[in-house]
């Protein structure tokens, strides 16, 4: 089978293409078919070598992916071969023709939703979810400002606060971002690098400011994050390349809270309960996954130069 092959850490160059022997399942383990496999900022930084986690070399990147289940290892209940599933997690990695997965890594995949919008589901809306409800504890009505709204995890913010009756503020840095952002249900979107950005959010929450900011972008935006912010308001941390320089006084006087997410870190618990939350907005369709890049296996390297780039615009995602 076809599959990308780390042997060393590096710049996205070294992801080979390799003809790997395909993989059988064992106890607990299911072999999919991967239709598609979703590209995330965590695979680069997990590339590079810089990353929390550090796989053991060789490897195949990838935990996010969609497609059949080919066959049932032992001991595995509730699924059967043709089956349609997303993932949240790899044994073997996605970016590859079959992966191995444990069965609770797999999850039903409504026949409405592409392949390729099931492999941008996992980590965009777990992280969104948990951004926004388990660690942001959000409610109806509040002001949301989605930093970097038209990118994967930003676009699944904006769907669920909206799906919740949220007010909605979402950014993007150019037209054709601002324009997805307000189709996807943000109630307004700005151009986050406009000279007038923070008296924008004023005047569009009344001077209120929002009740939670969902921050992609942590080491550019968290100071100036933290001087629009309601009184007791929540900025959740999603991203941060780098470090920053905040006023504790500005959060001080709002009495506010700093917050961040890794989903490594969520129980296995709670994390059911996001793929509840997110199987039911597939199914009364108030979660839609937006696709802006289709790329085949071979091209894993563009991929990964791609989605670290300005001006996202949905979900990459590689074609085995």
């Amino acid at each position: 089978m076809n599959a990308i092959v780390v042997h060393e850490f590096g710049a996205p160059e070294v992801m080979k293409l390799e003809d790997a022997p395909q993989p059988k399942p064992g106890p607990g383990q299911l072999l999919i078919h991967v239709r598609a496999a979703g590209v995330n900022p965590a695979d680069t930084y997990m590339r590079s070598g810089n990353y929390a986690r550090k796989p053991a070399l060789p490897y195949t990147p990838g935990n996010d992916g969609s497609g059949v289940v080919e066959s049932v290892g032992p001991n595995v209940a509730g699924w059967k071969a043709g089956d349609r599933v997303y993932l949240s997690g790899s044994v073997t990695g996605t970016y590859a023709e079959y992966a191995i997965v444990a069965a609770n890594d797999a999850h039903p995949l409504p026949d409405r939703i592409s392949f390729s919008q099931g492999a941008a589901l996992h980590i965009p809306y777990a992280t969104a979810y948990r951004a926004l409800f388990q660690v942001g504890k959000s409610k109806a009505n509040e002001w949301v400002l989605v930093h970097g709204a038209s990118g994967g995890v930003g676009l699944a913010a904006v769907q669920f606060a909206h799906a919740l009756g949220m007010r909605v503020i979402g950014t993007a840095g150019t037209d054709r971002g601002r324009e997805l952002v307000t189709r996807e249900g943000a109630d307004f979107v700005l151009d986050h690098k406009a000279a007038d950005f923070a008296a924008q959010i004023g005047k569009i929450t009344d001077g209120h400011g929002p009740d939670i900011i969902i921050e992609m972008l942590a080491n550019i935006n968290l100071g100036n994050d933290l001087k629009m912010l309601a009184p007791h308001g929540r900025v959740v941390i999603v991203g941060s390349r780098g470090d920053v320089q905040i006023t504790p006084r500005d959060l001080m006087q709002r009495e506010g809270a700093i917050y961040a997410v890794m989903l490594w870190n969520v129980p296995a618990e709670e994390m059911s309960q996001i793929h509840a939350a997110i199987h039911a907005g597939m199914m009364n369709e108030s979660l839609n996954p937006v696709i802006g890049k289709e790329l085949p296996l071979a091209d894993a390297a563009q991929a990964h130069k791609e989605v670290m780039e300005p001006g996202a615009y949905g979900k990459i995602v590689l074609i085995p």
